[in-house]
């Protein structure tokens, strides 16, 4: 996704070669090692990762550790020939890249983009670090931008991960997210409000900048919006009709082949 950004929105006459570099080796490393418990989950938890790294960004800050971990492996170390000080500020720079994946950040780093956007300049050095914390988010929650028959088994793999977690949680008297709930979340439940008011709200303010990805990453999250919220009107008339239908099946005036029809086309 990231590559495609880069070539859609013709960053590669924009930016420099170096920040080429920083975006596609921290959208690369930016999940190493990552558990599959969140860091709400990490920091209630008081695992070793909230541990070691006080509560801040304890995955965000482990997937960087990780990264330059195997960066420092002579086979791996793809920064061998760069000079000593350029290595120092591309190091940041991916930091700075990974730790801004944290969702618990996603207000903050949207709002400074917004107060940019509409005077943007590719000369300022915090304009275009702040459009690159922007655009490694958009990569890196993108999943809905892919066409549905892509996107949604990856969608059915997060809830799992999530509804994983949720049981954890439970099991160790921990608070559990509405969101990972498995009693209390759907699939369009699920998707519905972040494509609302995270995706759709982000994508546009990059639009702003970059119109061309309106038709290619804008519209199809305007589409699965759509799908999703088709699919939740078809879950709740199920719900009002269940009692009916529950009630129908205890009827001895209605033949078991109605209801096998019935359990069949839902």
């Amino acid at each position: 996704m990231m590559y495609g950004m880069i070539h859609l929105c013709n960053l590669q006459e924009k930016l420099t070669l170096t920040d080429m570099g920083i975006l596609m080796t921290a959208a690369v490393c930016h999940d190493l090692d990552h558990p599959g418990y969140n860091n709400t989950y990490q920091i209630n938890a008081r695992t070793e990762l909230a541990v070691r790294y006080n509560d801040i960004s304890p995955l965000e800050n482990h997937h960087c550790a990780v990264a330059f971990q195997i960066l420092s492996l002579p086979e791996c170390n793809i920064f061998a020939n760069v000079d000593p000080d350029a290595f120092k500020q591309i190091r940041q720079a991916i930091i700075t890249l990974i730790l801004a994946t944290d969702m618990a950040r996603h207000g903050e780093i949207l709002d400074s983009f917004k107060q940019k956007v509409d005077n943007f300049d590719f000369t300022n050095e915090e304009h275009v670090t702040c459009l690159k914390m922007v655009l490694i988010k958009c990569c890196d929650i993108s999943n809905e931008v892919r066409p549905t028959e892509v996107a949604e088994p990856w969608v059915d793999c997060l809830l799992e991960e999530y509804f994983m977690q949720s049981d954890r949680e439970k099991s160790e008297g921990l608070p559990v997210a509405p969101f990972m709930d498995r009693d209390k979340v759907t699939k369009p439940t699920a998707q519905i409000g972040f494509i609302k008011f995270v995706l759709i709200p982000m994508f546009e303010t990059v639009m702003k900048l970059f119109p061309q990805i309106e038709e290619i990453m804008v519209q199809p999250l305007r589409d699965s919006r759509d799908h999703y919220e088709e699919l939740k009107q078809i879950d709740d008339a199920m719900t009002e009709v269940e009692p009916v239908l529950q009630q129908t099946a205890n009827s001895p005036a209605h033949t078991p082949c109605k209801i096998a029809n019935w359990h069949f086309y839902k």
